[in-house]
């Protein structure tokens, strides 16, 4: 029989390359570990672990058990979770994570009104950026990831076997300072008038959906300053000192004091979705913070 309690052990030995340290993560001692694994192994009737100098090292069972893991412990926190709510239990704990802008206005919105109709239920909110967020959904380590993708982009299968809730869909606008000569423009422009600009843009991997729609338009955008704080942005905007590209919902997580928005064409647009395993669908305090989320993305100003 193998109990849940011995997976977490294992994965935290897998993740962390060792007893001593899966202790700390776990919160128990070195040898409360050991004595643990002991007890999968034999339950399992065959070696999980080989130590390797100083770390420890899975074996090809252990591999494949520490695979299965994630969903095997969903699954179980699902089961207590139904079973404690039809049994009259009203409380529950959703591990959520999110993207930033997210964050700052999808996820307030929807967690005040959790509490409020749910007082029981307690979120706890972590931030990351999508594929991170995915793969700490698969993994086990959250219970509802805030993710997005763009229109035509590629990797759709990273969403594969998860069960998708669509939020908003977002449009990327571009940012230009007030004294711009596109400032007051009505309508929307061809981002190809802004190809001869400054450009302020996030990291190399963050910028990657800009640098494909400006090379669609014939040009590539001459970045001077590269930051991924929305706030940076705006000011560096404000001062005059570029041009940038954000998504509106991205504008709307800050003040954007000294800046103009403007609509862009072609028009790029994000799907904002929130994210879950199918077993963790089925749970009660899962469920509502799916149907908060829904009606927060509903109320965005960037969804109409």
């Amino acid at each position: 029989m193998i109990e849940a309690r011995h997976l977490r052990v294992l994965r935290a030995v897998a993740s962390t390359g060792s007893f001593s340290a899966a202790g700390r993560e776990l919160g128990c001692t070195q040898p409360a570990v050991s004595q643990q694994m002991k007890a999968l192994e034999s339950s399992v009737g065959t070696p999980l672990l080989v130590r390797t100098g100083r770390e420890m090292r899975l074996t090809q069972a252990g591999e494949a058990l520490v695979r299965h893991a994630a969903g095997i412990i969903a699954g179980l926190t699902a089961a207590e979770e139904e079973v404690a709510a039809i049994a009259g239990l009203r409380a529950g704990r959703v591990r959520l994570v999110s993207f930033p802008s997210g964050s700052s206005t999808l996820v307030p919105t929807a967690l005040a009104a959790l509490r409020a109709a749910h007082p029981g239920t307690r979120v706890f909110l972590e931030e990351a950026e999508p594929p991170n967020s995915v793969e700490l959904l698969r993994e086990g380590d959250c219970d509802v990831a805030l993710a997005f993708r763009y229109e035509g982009a590629a990797g759709a299968e990273e969403w594969d076997e998860l069960v998708v809730r669509p939020l908003l869909t977002d449009r990327l606008v571009a940012l230009v300072p007030e004294g711009h000569r596109l400032a007051r423009t009505e309508g929307s422009v061809a981002i190809g008038e802004l190809a001869r600009e400054s450009w302020i843009a996030g990291c190399p991997r963050c910028r990657g959906q800009l640098v494909e729609v400006c090379e669609g338009a014939g040009f590539s955008p001459r970045i001077d300053f590269a930051t991924d704080d929305y706030p940076a942005v705006v000011g560096l905007v404000g001062a005059g000192l570029g041009v940038a590209v954000l998504p509106q919902l991205a504008v709307e997580s800050v003040r954007p004091r000294g800046v103009r928005t403007v609509a862009l064409e072609p028009a790029v647009r994000r799907e904002i979705v929130a994210l879950t395993l199918p077993d963790l669908a089925q749970v009660p305090a899962v469920a509502a913070t799916l149907d908060e989320l829904a009606r927060a993305g509903a109320r965005q100003p960037a969804a109409r």
